[in-house]
């Protein structure tokens, strides 16, 4: 049994993860369909002067910094049990 400093009662444990799996998440199953359905119009509509590779590559760019934004803001604050115990 560990003790802290002052001799009081055993340090606490955490019991928490700071968020959910990535892969647990709709934000990654919505992430996914978006770039799915980007590269999809992409190979349709190729022909197309207004909407090419590059601009689905742009998209699926935007896309990515959205989502790992997402992720880090769902970082920043939000705890989940911890399932190791």
């Amino acid at each position: 049994m560990s003790r802290n400093r002052s001799g009081g009662s055993p340090a606490a444990r955490r019991f928490t993860t700071e968020t959910k799996a990535a892969s647990k998440t709709t934000e990654l199953i919505a992430y996914v369909v978006a770039v799915v359905g980007v590269g999809i119009t992409a190979l349709t509509v190729d022909d197309d002067p207004n909407f090419g590779a590059e601009r689905a590559w742009l998209y699926i760019t935007i896309l990515t910094v959205g989502y790992m934004l997402s992720r880090g803001l769902a970082k920043a604050g939000s705890y989940q049990p911890d399932d190791d115990r």
